[in-house]
């Protein structure tokens, strides 16, 4: 019985191990334009919205929609509409507030630049 609870106190206080992050707060991306940009220049949005559910406009103007959650420090969307896909899709999480850049890799494994923009971005 000590055997577990020796490992986990020396798990506790070893350097250099992680401690368990809080969950990301995006709060900030309600109301808000997820806006990302691919390599080829073209952009998506996504809206995520305080009931758990997302609207999506990829680069290619398609639209789709889901469910999002959280899991560890990352945003996962579950695609419903227009079909259902049979996985889940997690990314870096927004959590800086309107302005905030970061890097990120698409459901396509493309590296792309995403930044929350104030309001609905338009579509263009």
């Amino acid at each position: 019985m000590w055997k577990p609870i020796a490992l986990l106190l020396a798990l506790t206080l070893a350097p250099g191990v992680a401690m368990a992050a809080a969950a990301p707060n995006v709060s900030a991306a309600f109301g808000n334009t997820i806006f990302s940009t691919y390599p080829d220049g073209r952009h998506g949005r996504l809206w995520l919205k305080a009931d758990g559910s997302y609207d999506y406009r990829g680069r290619r103007n398609t639209p789709s929609s889901g469910r999002w959650h959280i899991k560890g420090d990352k945003v996962c969307l579950r695609q419903s509409r227009p079909k259902a896909i049979p996985f889940t899709y997690c990314t870096t999480a927004p959590t800086g507030g309107v302005g905030a850049t970061w890097k990120a890799k698409a459901v396509t494994g493309e590296a792309i630049t995403v930044t929350l923009v104030k309001g609905i971005a338009p579509l263009r």
